[in-house]
C-alpha cells in the first residue's frame, strides 16, 4: 500500500495510518449492533451468540430490537431450551430467516447444556461445531464476549479490502486468512466495527462516497464505475 499500494516495511506503516484515520473519523457514530448488544449484556457470551446468529442478513436496528426482545425471555441456554420453537421465531421476527435461526438457537441451547455446563465455549471449533454458526460469528464471540483475537470478515469488510486493492480474494473465508497473515494483530478486533460503519455510511457496496473517503489514497477503487 504505497499511497497506493505499501510493500515491505512499509505496509505497517500504511495500516496504522488506515486504522488511524477510521478511528478519527467514526468518533461520533454508534457502535455496530452486535457490540452495543455486548455492552449492555457486559460481556456475556450467550447475549452476543444469539445477536450474533440473529444479525446474519438483518439490519442493525433489527438486530437491536430483537436481541434485546429475545434475551428478555432467553436470558441463558435454560430458558431458551424451555420456549417453544415457534414463540423464538416470533421473538426472533424479522430479523432474516428468522426461523432458520430460532431453529438454530434451540439446538445450541440444548448442545451448550448437554456438553458445555450451559456456558459458550471460548473455543473457535467448539464454536464452529454449532448449529448455524460460522466463522464469521464465532469470531465475533470470541472478539466480543471473550477479548480474544480473531478477525471479524463480513460482507462489508470482504468488499472494502478487495475495493481498495489491500487483498485479492474471492470470498469472506479467504479474506479473513489473508488479513490473518497481513494486518498486524492489534487491528484485528477493531477492524470489523470500523469496516461495517464505514461501509454503511461511505464506503457503500454501489457508488460509494469516494468524495468523502478518509483512506482515498490508500485505495485503488476496484471495481468502482460510478461514485459520488
Amino acid at each position: 500500500m504505497s499511497e497506493k499500494n505499501e510493500k515491505g516495511p512499509g505496509r505497517q506503516a500504511a495500516w496504522d495510518k488506515i486504522l488511524t484515520a477510521l478511528e478519527s473519523w467514526r468518533t461520533n457514530l454508534e457502535d455496530p449492533s452486535v457490540t452495543t448488544v455486548a455492552e449492555k449484556y457486559h460481556r456475556d457470551a450467550w447475549a452476543v451468540l444469539v445477536s450474533t446468529i440473529l444479525s446474519l442478513r438483518t439490519k442493525d436496528e433489527v438486530t437491536l430490537v430483537t436481541s434485546r426482545r429475545l434475551l428478555e425471555k432467553a436470558k441463558g441456554p435454560a430458558e431458551m431450551s424451555r420456549m417453544a420453537e415457534e414463540e423464538v421465531a416470533r421473538l426472533a421476527y424479522p430479523a432474516g430467516f428468522y426461523r432458520t435461526k430460532a431453529a438454530s438457537l434451540k439446538k445450541i441451547a440444548a448442545i451448550l447444556l448437554d456438553e458445555y455446563g450451559g456456558q459458550v465455549p471460548a473455543d473457535m471449533d467448539a464454536l464452529l461445531a454449532l448449529p448455524g454458526v460460522g466463522r464469521k460469528t464465532a469470531n465475533l464471540v470470541l472478539i466480543e464476549a471473550f477479548d480474544l483475537p480473531g478477525i471479524c470478515v463480513d460482507v462489508h469488510v470482504h468488499r472494502i479490502c478487495n475495493r481498495a486493492g489491500w487483498i485479492s480474494t474471492k470470498n469472506p473465508e479467504e479474506t479473513e486468512m489473508a488479513l490473518r497473515r497481513d494486518l498486524p494483530k492489534k487491528y484485528w478486533k477493531g477492524i470489523n466495527a470500523l469496516l461495517v460503519l464505514y461501509g454503511q455510511n461511505l464506503c457503500r457496496p454501489v457508488s460509494p462516497f469516494c468524495s468523502k473517503c478518509v483512506i482515498a489514497k490508500y485505495c485503488r477503487r476496484n471495481g468502482v464505475d460510478k461514485s459520488r
